[in-house]
């Protein structure tokens, strides 16, 4: 397969997912590109993951004000690979809205090195943020469910897609702020197969994290269905 592999890259050189330039090798993105990926290293909040304040660090291990603030929380640990800025947003929106599902591949390896201590810490099965089926329908696929098959070959964790369902339509959440977000998503998302869930240690998959009111929903969701414990990783973040 690997020599098949050569003779089709020297055919059709693989191209840089962002810009379109052909790359030696199939590294995803071209240097250029690659630098311009704000990528989110330590430090950041341990429980949270956004980034603080280099100066507030104390060995990768402070809280954010609002984790400090918060008592309850419906995931244990959150990750993001990179910020949703001008630097991503091509790669992203190219992968959601414009067929690019080539880039899931790319996507997932900068999540699965982020998702690194959630991996380390153990995860039974990986469940993406679902889709309402008039959305899948019309867009032909789920780009979180490519992203959480991706990161099951990466870390031999089997991905549940269809665990999780959003069984009502709601309102783009770009549209809504605060507590609108909140009451949006409030029973649009519910646990098909709970037998997949229960006692399991489960790892919550979505491309962009913004205010983070779906992956709450979805957590809350799942932690009343039976999971053990609910993490989140995702591509993207805003910062």
């Amino acid at each position: 397969m690997s020599v098949w592999r050569d003779i089709l890259d020297y055919i059709l050189p693989p191209r840089c997912l962002q810009c379109g330039r052909p790359l030696h090798e199939n590294t995803g993105l071209c240097k250029t590109c690659f630098a311009d990926i704000n990528f989110i290293v330590r430090p950041y909040c341990q429980r949270c993951g956004h980034p603080l304040e280099t100066d507030c660090a104390d060995n990768g291990q402070m809280l954010c004000g609002r984790c400090l603030r918060r008592a309850r929380r419906e995931f244990r640990l959150s990750r993001s690979a990179f910020a949703y800025d001008e630097g991503s947003k091509r790669l992203i929106l190219n992968f959601k809205f414009n067929d690019r599902t080539e880039n899931a591949r790319f996507l997932a390896q900068t999540m699965y090195v982020a998702g690194a201590d959630i991996f380390a810490a153990g995860v039974d099965v990986i469940v993406p943020v679902p889709l309402h089926f008039t959305r899948l329908f019309r867009r032909r696929y789920n780009q979180s469910a490519l992203l959480a098959s991706e990161l099951g070959k990466l870390s031999g964790c089997k991905a549940e897609t269809f665990a999780l369902v959003k069984h009502r339509r709601t309102r783009p959440q770009v549209e809504l702020s605060g507590l609108a977000r909140v009451r949006n998503l409030r029973g649009a998302f519910s646990v098909a197969h709970a037998e997949k869930i229960v006692g399991k240690r489960v790892l919550l998959v979505d491309d962009v994290l913004t205010t983070g009111s779906t992956l709450r929903e979805c957590a809350r969701v799942l932690r009343k269905a039976g999971a053990k414990s609910v993490d989140t990783l995702t591509a993207a973040r805003v910062i």
